[in-house]
């Protein structure tokens, strides 16, 4: 796998300190949020991508919590650019008067976060804030808002970090582009 790697973007130490970061700013503005009505947080990673940002996230916010993931197929399938999202499968439950975190790893189309938000709230959430660990500089990325951002990036296929190429490079610690002809050649 190292042999593929073009170039690291944003090293393991670099995203350790972000995201302890952000654990510590979502904690503050969830005590400080819920002060006068404390209200149940649950946590919404998507899967698989979110899994191991949402993992170390949680680890950074001392509050009681729930956690009910979701899957979400960004199509078409492998692309290196996402066009939109689908839903695959849920077990959320009702979120009546419940306070929601919709945790993902990388916001480039915005397709995901235009699909489930909603559906969070038509759920019962009282109040539904997004983290993304990466925001793409393009258009698309800037026209939807994520509350919480760990890292804006250029417009440029990634992977590491629970990201993935044709669901493989999951599981690199850093985030990392990919030399074209590993691109080329699995196409």
């Amino acid at each position: 796998m190292q042999r593929d790697i073009d170039r690291v973007l944003v090293s393991a130490d670099r995203i350790a300190q972000r995201v302890r970061a952000l654990g510590e700013q979502i904690t503050c503005d969830h005590l400080s949020a819920t002060e006068s009505h404390p209200a149940p947080l649950t946590i919404v990673p998507i899967m698989t991508g979110a899994m191991i940002f949402c993992g170390d996230l949680i680890r950074n916010m001392p509050v009681p919590m729930k956690i009910s993931a979701i899957t979400v197929r960004s199509y078409p399938g492998s692309s290196i650019r996402s066009q939109g999202a689908k839903l695959l499968g849920q077990s959320i439950g009702d979120l009546t008067g419940r306070h929601v975190l919709l945790v993902d790893d990388i916001l480039d189309s915005g397709g995901t976060l235009r699909l489930i938000v909603p559906m969070l709230h038509e759920l019962g959430a009282d109040d539904v804030k997004t983290c993304v660990l990466l925001r793409k500089d393009t258009a698309s990325a800037r026209a939807v808002t994520a509350d919480y951002v760990g890292f804006d990036i250029p417009d440029e296929f990634v992977v590491g970090y629970g990201l993935d190429y044709d669901d493989y490079y999951r599981n690199l610690p850093d985030i990392v582009t990919l030399k074209a002809e590993v691109i080329a050649a699995s196409k």
